[in-house]
């Protein structure tokens, strides 16, 4: 390893510190490029439009200016060390290869615990969960609202008896489990807290992520329930309690991946999601906790999206803007509390319902490009998701591709492989000054709330989808299967996985037996508990546990905390 002076040079490395800015500067290599510029100016193109998927125009090559050597150690350094540009750990995959989270979810609780079975036993290391929308958005099977929708997009969860049948026969002590819920996330993990007691499982056993995320609802997803203060008190509320009660456990996994799913450019999800984390990290001091207990608790979720140069310089400039930020501005003395730690899922938003198959190449493509980018977590998304839940073999074939490209391919022999490459450092330079620069724009209009409710963020991401469809359209930029290469009259010839109407019918009847069955005189004193903690200023997570022994359901928790919070209506934005 080369030995760093005081100020940051590279010395005894035979290296001068001023060797790339001499040899940018010297008349060989002026000549070698005027020669060279003359020779692409006569040479043809193929008419392509040569951006990125977020628009931002390419040279036709990168020189060594990108990356000075008296630059390396500011601005990229060494694997494990500040600012982590070329990731977290000394060693990289050669220390722990990325967890292996396929996403999983579908009809009752029983068929998604058969399918978190499949999935452990075919070399998943980690699961994932996604909920139904009722679940997603606090209301039980047997709401009015929920009618056509239960076990739809995900497993139906209405109370602790559901999270019971959901992790039957899997030690919650041994897996690490995320779950991808946001709205009534305080409320789900009381139930998971309450089956691992049932298990014998102390919480300081347990491992995972709650998404947890609010802040991007209101900017992209739009399954919010409350407004933007109280739903920021639940969550302060939750990191809080896990910081102190399971603090294995990461409270939080702020999520660019919807954002980019709504239509932004890269830049905007770096610096969208990075703006909500230090948000709720500003939440965390106002209310008095130490930054280096809960800092290291809390994680990001980014999406992979099929720019692979561009995707890969997005991880690793988020990692540098991330260490920079809690050291220097909120003061973190703790290393662990500047490395950002990430889950990364291959985009949805990029496979197609044209020739399905092909998406199998994207998503490996995207894969690999996380991979690289130094991801801690992945999902590999299933070729047919954008027709219908996963199937099995889907499933399999998606959790394969990690696989391979794990044990087969060799990238995880090296760490940051890709580092150093002029264009990779270019771009990663380049991603990290248009964040700055949204992170400018958001303090001036007086933070990330506010802009919310403005419609600043959702008017930014509108215009970035608006503008990518208008490329597509005018074939400036081609989706292979949709607007070219396109196959008439084509048939799709992939097995589709259904729910069935008996999937709501029976959760129904289930939900109608637990009501009429449990104490109703612990579920009155749960709710007026609940209601209280809402109105008063007391942690939730204990009473919304002590509800959930009591089987009060989801539904009942959260209508009960709009009595105090209120529900959030979002303004219309032009």
């Amino acid at each position: 390893m080369p030995e760093v002076g005081v100020n940051g040079k590279i010395i005894g490395s035979g290296i001068h510190p001023n060797a790339s800015n001499a040899f940018e500067t010297s008349d060989e290599y002026l000549q070698a490029k005027a020669q060279w510029e003359a020779r692409v100016a006569k040479s043809k193109t193929t008419g392509m439009k040569y951006t990125t998927l977020s628009g931002t125009p390419l040279d036709v090559m990168y020189t060594p200016k990108e990356i000075t050597p008296e630059e390396y150690v500011e601005k990229v350094g060494f694997p494990g060390e500040y600012p982590f540009t070329r990731g977290i750990h000394p060693n990289g995959y050669r220390g722990k290869l990325w967890t292996m989270r396929q996403f999983a979810g579908f009809g009752t609780p029983e068929d998604t615990n058969e399918r978190f079975k499949y999935l452990l036993a075919h070399g998943q290391t980690g699961l994932s969960t996604a909920f139904d929308l009722p679940t997603l958005m606090g209301r039980d099977a047997d709401d009015a609202w929920s009618e056509g929708e239960v076990g739809i997009c995900g497993v139906a969860v209405s109370s602790l008896q559901d999270m019971e049948t959901l992790f039957s026969g899997i030690p919650l002590d041994k897996v690490s489990t995320s779950m991808t819920i946001n709205s009534p996330a305080a409320m789900v993990f009381a139930f998971y807290l309450c089956v691992a007691e049932q298990q014998g499982v102390k919480f300081n056993q347990l491992r995972g992520t709650l998404q947890n995320d609010i802040l991007k609802e209101y900017i992209a997803q739009k399954e919010f329930i409350y407004p933007p203060e109280p739903s920021m008190r639940i969550i302060t509320d939750m990191i809080e309690y896990c910081t102190k009660e399971v603090p294995q456990w990461n409270p939080v996994s702020v999520s660019g991946y919807h954002i980019r799913e709504a239509g932004s450019t890269a830049a905007q999800e770096l610096a969208f999601t990075l703006a909500d984390g230090f948000t709720y990290v500003e939440h965390c001091l106002a209310r008095g906790m130490d930054i280096d207990d809960f800092a290291p608790h809390i994680s990001h979720f980014f999406n992979s999206h099929v720019d692979f140069f561009e995707e890969i310089a997005k991880l690793r400039a988020a990692r540098r803007i991330y260490a920079k930020r809690m050291k220097e501005k909120y003061g973190a003395k703790n290393p662990r509390s500047w490395t950002l730690r990430f889950h990364t899922q291959t985009a949805g938003c990029s496979l197609t319902a044209q020739q399905p198959e092909n998406n199998i190449v994207r998503t490996a493509y995207e894969a690999l490009a996380a991979v690289l980018g130094g991801t801690q977590s992945l999902h590999t998304n299933s070729m047919d998701e954008t027709l219908a839940l996963p199937s099995e073999k889907a499933v399999k074939i998606a959790l394969r591709t990690q696989q391979i490209l794990a044990y087969e391919t060799g990238v995880a022999h090296t760490v940051d492989p890709l580092g150093g490459s002029y264009f990779i450092e270019a771009e990663t330079d380049r991603l990290e000054r248009e964040a700055n620069q949204y992170f400018d724009r958001i303090d001036a209009m007086g933070g990330v709330i506010a802009g919310i409710e403005a419609g600043f963020f959702q008017r930014e991401i509108a215009d970035a989808s608006y503008r990518y469809q208008i490329e597509l359209d005018k074939k400036e930029k081609y989706i292979v299967g949709v607007n070219e290469f396109v196959e008439k009259g084509e048939k799709i010839t992939i097995p589709i996985l259904t729910i069935s109407t008996e999937v709501e019918r029976s959760q129904k009847v289930k939900l109608a037996a637990l009501k009429a069955n449990r104490s109703q005189h612990d579920v009155a004193e749960s709710i007026e508990e609940i209601k209280a903690a809402g109105f008063g200023h007391t942690n939730l997570m204990p009473v919304l546990i002590k509800a959930a022994r009591h089987y009060v359901t989801l539904g009942e928790m959260i209508d009960v905390l709009k009595v105090p919070f209120g529900e959030y209506t979002e303004s219309i934005v032009f």
